[in-house]
C-alpha cells in the first residue's frame, strides 16, 4: 500500500496504497526561495513600471518575490500619493484584486490575506512578497502604479515547479464536464493544468491518447508518438507543437463545459511532506490499507501525491499499491 505523511501541522495531508505510498514532511519544508529579474518595460511618462521579463518559478509551500519596481519623476512630491495595486489576471479581461498599499494603508485580499506584503527594499520598490505558495497562485499578476495624473503596469507570471498528470475516474474515460473534472483535479492533490503546462509536459516526453480538459476550458491531448489509433501519423497539432512525425498536443478547441464529457489534465507541484511504501505479508482491501497507513500517522496517497513523488522525489517503486480513489 501507498501511504503520505505531512509534517505541516495539523491540517496537513497524508496518504496509502496495496503495497501503500506515506507522506511525510522534512524539517524546513516552509522554506522557499526567492528569484528576483527586473527589466525596464517603459521610458516614457511620469511613472515608469519595471518588472520582471519571462517568468518567476516557485513551488508549493515556497516564498517567491514578484519584482516590481518603479520610477516616479516628480521625486519632489515625495511617494506617499503613489497607489501600488496588484491583481490576478483570471481571465482575458477579468481580475481579481491581490494586495493595494497607498502610503502607510496596506491590505491584501481574500486568499491572499496573511501571505502578502510588499517586499518594501526602498523607495520605488513595489515588489510583492508572496509566502506559502499555493497551486492556485499559479498564472499572470499585473503591478500597477498610479499617481494623481499618470499610471504604468507591468506584468509577471508566476509558474511552479510540478507535473500534469492525466486523469479519469474509475467509472472509465470520458465522464467528466469541466466541473467535474475541476472538482477531481482538486481531490486528487491538483488543479486542472494550463495548455502551457500540458505543451511543456508534452515536451517532457508526456503521450496520452485521452483527450482531457484544460483549465482554460480547452480540450486537448498531447501525443510524442505517432500512431493511427490516436489521431492518425499526421494530424494537426495546437500552435507552438510540432506536427507530423514528430507528434505535438491536439487540440479539440473550447467545449461546451456543461454537457460534453473529457477526462482531464490536471497540475501538482512539491508535496508538503513524503509518500512512502508499506507492503505488508499479504495483499490486503482498500480498507486495511486505510488502517495500515492510519495506524503511522498517514493516509492513503492521492493520485496527484504519488505523481509529485515520482517526478519530484524521484519514486521509484514495481509494485502496485491502493490510492485514495480507490485506483
Amino acid at each position: 500500500m501507498v501511504c503520505a505523511r505531512a509534517a505541516l501541522g495539523p491540517g496537513a495531508l497524508w496518504a496509502a496504497a496495496w503495497g501503500v505510498l506515506l507522506l511525510t514532511a522534512p524539517a524546513g519544508a516552509q522554506r522557499g526561495r526567492k528569484k528576483v529579474v527586473h527589466v525596464l518595460e517603459g521610458e516614457s511618462g511620469s511613472v515608469v513600471v519595471q518588472t520582471a521579463p519571462g517568468q518567476v518559478v516557485s513551488h508549493r509551500g515556497g516564498t517567491i518575490v514578484l519584482p516590481c519596481r518603479y520610477h516616479y519623476e516628480a521625486a519632489a512630491h515625495g511617494h506617499d500619493g503613489v497607489r501600488l495595486k496588484w491583481t490576478k489576471v483570471v481571465d482575458p479581461l477579468a481580475f481579481t484584486d491581490v494586495f493595494v498599499a497607498l502610503g502607510p494603508q496596506h491590505r491584501a485580499f481574500g486568499s491572499y490575506r496573511g501571505r502578502a506584503e510588499l517586499q518594501g527594499d526602498g523607495p520605488g520598490d513595489a515588489s510583492l512578497v508572496l509566502r506559502n505558495v499555493t497551486l492556485q497562485d499559479y498564472g499572470r499578476y499585473e503591478c500597477e502604479v498610479t499617481n494623481e495624473l499618470e499610471d504604468d503596469a507591468g506584468m509577471v507570471k508566476l509558474d511552479l515547479e510540478g507535473v500534469v498528470f492525466p486523469y479519469h475516474p474509475r467509472g472509465g474515460r470520458y465522464k467528466l464536464t469541466f466541473a467535474e473534472a475541476q472538482r477531481a483535479c482538486a481531490e486528487q492533490d491538483g488543479i486542472l493544468a494550463s495548455a502551457e503546462q500540458l505543451h511543456a509536459a508534452w515536451r517532457d516526453g508526456l503521450d496520452w491518447c485521452n483527450a482531457g480538459w484544460l483549465r482554460d476550458g480547452s480540450v486537448q491531448y498531447p501525443v510524442s508518438r505517432p500512431r493511427e489509433p490516436c489521431g492518425g501519423l499526421g494530424g494537426s497539432a495546437s500552435a507552438g507543437a510540432d506536427g507530423g512525425a514528430n507528434g505535438g498536443v491536439r487540440n479539440y478547441g473550447y467545449r461546451h463545459n456543461a454537457e460534453e464529457r473529457y477526462d482531464a489534465f490536471c497540475f501538482t507541484s512539491n508535496l508538503p511532506g513524503r509518500v512512502f511504501f508499506l507492503k505488508p505479508l499479504r495483499p490486503v482491501p482498500f480498507s486495511g490499507a486505510a488502517r495500515a497507513c492510519a495506524a503511522r500517522g498517514a493516509a492513503v496517497a492521492k493520485v496527484g501525491q504519488l505523481f509529485a513523488a515520482w517526478k519530484l522525489q524521484l519514486l521509484d517503486r514495481c509494485t502496485a499499491g491502493w490510492l485514495a480513489d480507490g485506483s
